[in-house]
């Protein structure tokens, strides 16, 4: 059986994501989907809007017939990290053929000579990178930049800076360079962005409307405001979540916890969380003296600059309210890969999957976390009871549910 990988996050799942697992089964010719999925926080440091259950349940319906989860030491990650985790999965399963992402570009051929080139992240990169960040530029202009300017023959240096500026064509870059780093045989393809952009904010005309303009519907008019741009099982699970409470999901639920923790830790133990860097333990108490309203956004704006953007303040702040240290996320810790190779859900053919997994996968495959135990399952468990937190209608079996619940089954 061939199986083709996506890597995903599903915030929620809608109309372009069923394209891309059409597109990703077509392309790689492949029999059945594995997708690697975020839980409940992102990458982009925000949690999310319905939990990873739902979440898995919307990818069944739609199209995958194996969940992964990916560990929250690496969805809550810059691009390098969260690809290099994700694309490990990928690879330790044994069963996985090929990966498809979506881009911007649809050039498979310049991103993967471009990734060749940054598989060793040569001495001249990294010292590029560090200046352009003196120069007050954000760490994905700066990464970016230097890359562009690193470009292989073939590949026009302006061309090059002009493909890593969109989101899509970054995160494949580094899906590529992880593939490389691991010797993998697995097999990439890219489909085409379709439709809306990755950051537009408000439907167009077609049925394919950007994750964030979905979600802004959802928060301003609940489920049915998303009808047309989601599918009728997405449409049927979100009415769920938001009847029993659990959704919608956003940061400002976590305000009292989160700005507690920050208020009532000294710098010394501030410094210690992963991407606090720079000072930004400093400047986080000078922002919460001056906030204009105790929110979660009014921090946000108020930290916010040119060299520290939305999703690096985001990420931060995850780390805080999961109290994610530095040396929990180090480079060398995340260089290790995850440790194992969580079951969210399954359909019959993944089902199969998990039957052939079980005598080539070289890590663990755990199908309940009770009896499983790595110190990157506890941070799951515990990032999973601080989102069932900001429930509106608190079950403390739900928060505990990697105890309790099996895999989805479809």
């Amino acid at each position: 059986m061939k199986a083709v990988g996506v890597i995903v996050e599903y915030n929620p799942l809608h109309n372009g994501h069923v394209y891309h697992l059409q597109e990703a089964r077509r392309l790689s010719g492949a029999d059945a989907v594995v997708a690697v999925m975020s839980g409940p926080f992102l990458q982009r440091g925000e949690p999310a809007i319905v939990g990873k259950r739902a979440r898995t349940e919307m990818a069944l319906h739609a199209g995958a017939d194996l969940v992964l989860e990916l560990p929250v030491a690496y969805a809550v990650q810059p691009a390098e990290w969260f690809a290099f985790g994700a694309v490990s999965l990928l690879h330790r399963t044994g069963v996985v053929d090929s990966l498809c992402f979506g881009s911007e570009s649809g050039d498979l051929d310049s991103l993967q000579r471009i990734a060749r080139v940054l598989a060793v992240e040569p001495a001249a990169m990294r010292e590029d990178i560090a200046r352009r960040l003196r120069e007050g530029a954000s760490y994905p202009a700066a990464y970016a930049g230097a890359a562009a300017a690193l470009a292989p023959g073939g590949v026009d240096a302006h061309d090059a800076a002009a493909l890593l500026e969109q989101p899509n064509n970054s995160l494949g870059l580094h899906y590529l360079i992880a593939l490389q780093r691991l010797g993998s045989a697995i097999q990439p393809f890219t489909a085409a962005r379709t439709g809306a952009a990755y950051h537009e904010a408000t439907p167009g005309p077609g049925a394919i409307a950007s994750a964030t303009a979905v979600r802004r519907l959802l928060m301003a008019d609940g489920p049915d405001a998303a009808a047309p741009y989601v599918p009728a099982a997405t449409l049927a699970i979100l009415h769920r979540e938001w009847q029993e409470g659990r959704a919608p999901i956003h940061w400002e639920r976590f305000a009292q916890p989160l700005l507690h923790l920050a208020a009532t830790r000294r710098a010394s133990e501030l410094e210690r969380i992963a991407e606090v860097t720079e000072g930004l333990e400093h400047r986080l108490s000078r922002a919460l003296a001056q906030l204009p309203e105790p929110s979660v956004e009014a921090l946000l704006n108020a930290m916010k600059t040119k060299r520290y953007t939305r999703t690096k303040l985001q990420r931060m702040l995850a780390h805080l309210l999961l109290n994610h240290t530095k040396a929990e996320c180090s480079p060398e810790q995340l260089a290790a890969g995850p440790g194992y190779l969580r079951v969210l859900g399954f359909n019959a053919q993944g089902q199969s999957l998990l039957k052939q997994m079980k005598k080539t996968a070289s890590l663990p495959v755990v199908l309940k976390p009770s009896t499983f135990t790595h110190n990157q399952l506890e941070l799951d468990i515990q990032a999973q009871v601080a989102y069932g937190l900001a429930c509106e209608h608190r079950d403390t079996r739900k928060m505990f549910s990697d105890y309790y619940e099996s895999p989805v089954r479809l």
